[in-house]
């Protein structure tokens, strides 16, 4: 979101220069200077160096913080309370986050009633500190200042101390976020912010070092000026929090006007395209340069645009900027190349990867960010098997393939759900009692040729495995991670595996046969894995989230379905019952937000469970509608028409249209944002507005397509300004253009011939359209939704497609190629009818 809070920012500028003007006198700063971005934050679609006048300059930290160490595998515990100095109530937390902060000498409060009605009685500000659990520069401040005694008292004497995870409320991160990056221009975790008992926000900020350093005051300095102002300026710092809240509720209004219709989609997809080229990196793929994400909003939509604009030069570019990216990240050391056995029987196979770290400090891909995210790994499968589909490439479908056998090994819950997170940071392979940037993940040479010291029979000049590997993934003698690379010196002498050449070339260079380097080069991978397992392994956040599972049972569907994978489908339905028996609360109709991995692994909740917010719905149903399309089975269906009608009661606004991210009647959330930006994850806006039309084609809801067009009427204004920052709502204006396609399979679900009917559908990327099985019965979901499936029948008893628009259907079809003919033809005839 940092990009548009920017542009933002510049039309509520002049309402806030008297609160920064205020701010500087708080923090005592003479002439602000940027700030450096911490390594906990979320990519804009052009990541831009920070300017803050509020945000003080993160000093360089040289060792991480000493947290207790979890296994991934085993789920070990750290030490108990009992060995511990102070204990806070956040040990009755269950975030991950929070448990991380329940030994600090602060009187932390996690958000609610409790710190509200302390906060109003002793008539104390608040201080809001907002993270995550696998965030760096959170750690880095929690060893620096929140375990410090002395810090520790100042906080707990003269503030409420409020402790958020991000990712369990993001609606209240979404609102002092906003806060942050409209007085400064910038943002990121962790995220420090002040506010009055009625909670509104007068001072805030990223990371602060905990002492003064030259001109710069420290995080105690910090809090002694607060506390003064308070005492001696109360008056000013609670006005300026209200003229804050009055700008930014007018600043952050989108609705549609009476009347108004969505802009045209083909204008504002040229214009997407124009503006993704233009930012497009053209050597290592990837827009800007570094940091590099790998923003799969952006990528899906390049593919969906190639989709309708085939035979243009436009079309072609597109697909290109699209593929080249994919290809040059799946080389890169943002993938992690080390493989493992999948653990999981029903796999069998080979996991060639550990999956996607966050992103690339370089514009080369090669050293990353080490965190690893779900939501990341969920999206970025969708994009590869797409890649797959579009092009054929086997290496595509492979990257996805591995990117699920990762997730299924590493971040799954017996229960079904899917864990959040795997950190950046881990104890090194020698020990000691801190932790480091990607320890778990590199390699000095000297462990390379120990490990590998077979001299390969037949090789050029007596090469060992050693050497081959260390050729094809760049290893060095002195480490391949440059300087600038490494600003805390954490890396020096490691080596980040990296593809440096094709399998053939290496080949070639050692003089051996490509399967002879192939074979060599996995089995050194698992080997290499081997030695990983013996290594303390990265905090693995195991919260469970409803958004990000939604994703992730997107992923498994659409993978599976294409690959025609049965453990991945099953994989899918164990994701879909799952969310149904542990984040759904039939008797309240509502999704639950959160639920956590118990100390006997067991799957726990709160005391007072958090409702779900828009993303987790508008996601859950994205995936419910995939996971129908990819089993077939109806109960996923119905699943989502009931969300569908659950969202739109809590989250829809009648007067301007679009959803409000969380509930409307909550007042302790002091703005109602909808959010306008597909970032890290795509808006649910975005995602709402797809769902709305594929809902309305499988239920025949007109009101839901209506609900679709206001909502994008709603946006109009970024999509026609800016709309390289809502890429995937782009695509859903397409996809309301040029009206989805309804491709009916009749025919038994399990029948071969129904299976190679739906297998050529699942061939091709067809971004537009609904896939739905007619079986005849007529008292199913789908004929009492839409009684014109009874009049598509089976020919001569075997199962026949039908491919229709708004139902006017084509002449229907029994053979798989002349489905997929058709299909393809059909594609083209859309564009031209419709451009």
């Amino acid at each position: 979101m940092l990009t548009l809070a920017w542009r933002r920012s510049a039309s509520i500028s002049s309402r806030l220069q008297p609160v920064r003007l205020l701010t500087f006198r708080v923090l005592g700063e003479d002439n602000p200077q940027r700030n450096r971005p911490g390594r906990c934050r979320r990519p804009a679609p052009h990541p831009q160096r920070l300017q803050s006048p509020l945000l003080l300059r993160p000093q360089p930290a040289y060792s991480l913080s000493s947290f207790v160490f979890f296994s991934m595998a085993s789920g070990g515990e750290g030490p108990s309370d009992a060995t511990q100095t102070h204990t806070n109530r956040l040990a009755k937390e269950r975030s991950p986050y929070l448990l991380q902060h329940a030994h600090n000498p602060v009187d932390w409060y996690p958000w609610g009633q409790d710190a509200f009605d302390k906060a109003k009685r002793e008539d104390k500000p608040i201080f809001l500190s907002v993270g995550y659990s696998t965030c760096h520069w959170c750690h880095v401040m929690e060893r620096e200042s929140f375990e410090d005694d002395e810090i520790g008292k100042l906080l707990s004497d003269n503030f409420v101390c409020i402790k958020l995870d991000r990712e369990e409320r993001p609606d209240v991160d979404k609102v002092y976020m906003t806060f942050v990056q409209a007085t400064s221009g910038g943002g990121g975790w962790p995220m420090s912010v002040w506010l009055t008992p009625d909670l509104r926000p007068f001072i805030g900020g990223t990371y602060f070092p905990p002492r003064d350093h030259a001109r710069r005051p420290g995080f105690k300095t910090v809090l002694i000026r607060i506390i003064e102002q308070w005492r001696n300026n109360r008056s000013a710092l609670e006005s300026s929090g209200q003229q804050i809240l009055e700008a930014l509720k007018k600043g952050t209004a989108i609705c549609a006007d009476a009347g108004e219709s969505p802009p045209l989609a083909p204008d504002v997809a040229n214009r997407c395209f124009r503006q993704l080229a233009h930012s497009y990196e053209e050597e290592y793929g990837g827009f800007r340069d570094a940091p590099k994400f790998p923003t799969p909003v952006n990528l899906m939509f390049l593919m969906s645009y190639w989709s309708v604009n085939r035979s243009t030069s436009e079309g072609v570019e597109a697909l290109q900027m699209a593929l080249h990216t994919l290809r040059m990240m799946a080389l890169g050391g943002i993938h992690d190349h080390v493989a493992q056995i999948s653990r999981m029987r029903r796999f069998c196979s080979i996991s060639k990867t550990y999956g996607f770290h966050r992103y690339s400090t370089d514009s080369s891909w090669h050293v990353p960010h080490f965190e690893k995210m779900l939501y990341d790994q969920a999206q970025l499968a969708v994009a590869y098997i797409t890649a797959f589909q579009v092009s054929g490439e086997q290496l595509y479908a492979d990257v996805a393939k591995n990117i699920l056998l990762y997730v299924s090994r590493d971040l799954s819950d017996k229960s079904g759900g899917f864990y959040s997170a795997e950190d950046a940071d881990s104890v090194p392979p020698s020990g000691g009692p801190e932790k480091r940037e990607g320890a778990f993940c590199v390699w000095t040479a000297s462990e390379v040729r120990e490990l590998l010291p077979d001299v390969v029979e037949g090789a050029t000049g007596a090469a060992t495995q050693a050497d081959i590997v260390m050729h094809h993934y760049g290893v060095k003698e002195q480490g391949n991670v440059a300087p600038e690379q490494d600003p805390h010196g954490e890396l020096q002498g490691q080596n980040v595996l990296i593809v440096r050449y094709s399998i053939e070339l290496t080949a070639a260079h050692f003089g051996v046969s490509v399967e002879k380097a192939s074979e060599l080069l996995a089995s050194a991978r698992a080997k290499m894995a081997e030695v990983r397992k013996s290594r303390p392994r990265p905090h693995l956040d195991t919260k469970m989230l409803a958004s990000w599972n939604g994703l992730m049972l997107s992923a498994f569907a659409r993978v599976g379905a294409v690959l025609g994978d049965e453990a991945f489908l099953e994989r899918a339905v164990q994701v879909g019952k799952f969310l149904r028996e542990n984040l759904w609360d039939a008797e309240r109709k509502t999704i639950l937000r959160s639920c956590y991995r118990g100390d006997q692994m067991e799957v726990q909740q709160i005391s007072t469970p958090i409702s779900g917010f828009l993303d987790d719905y508008s996601f859950i149903i994205c995936g419910l509608l995939d996971l129908y399309e990819a089993t077939l089975q109806s109960e996923w269906l119905q699943w989502a028409e009931e969300l569908q009608l659950r969202q739109d009661a809590l989250f829809w606004d009648d007067e301007g249209g679009g959803y409000f991210c969380s509930d409307p009647s909550d007042g302790t959330v002091l703005l109602q944002l909808k959010e306008d930006q597909d970032g890290a994850e795509p808006s649910a806006n975005s995602v709402s507005a797809s769902n709305l039309l594929r809902l309305s084609s499988y239920t025949g809801r007109q009101g839901w397509l209506h609900q679709s067009q206001r909502l994008l009427t709603a946006f109009s204004d970024r999509l026609t300004r800016v709309p390289i920052a809502l890429p995937e709502m782009v695509r859903s204006l397409m996809a309301q253009h040029y009206t989805l396609k309804q491709v009916v399979i009749c025919g038994q679900r399990d029948a071969p011939d129904t299976k190679s009917l739906l297998a050529a559908v699942g061939s091709l990327f067809l971004p537009f359209k609904v896939l739905m099985l007619s079986d005849g019965t007529e008292e199913s979901f789908l004929h009492q939704r839409l009684p014109v499936l009874s009049s598509m029948t089976r020919l001569d008893g075997v199962a026949t497609a039908y491919v229709c628009q708004d139902f006017t259907c084509s002449l229907p079809v029994t053979d798989p190629q002349e489905l997929r003919r058709l299909l393809l033809d059909g594609t083209a005839d859309l564009h031209k009818g419709n451009s």
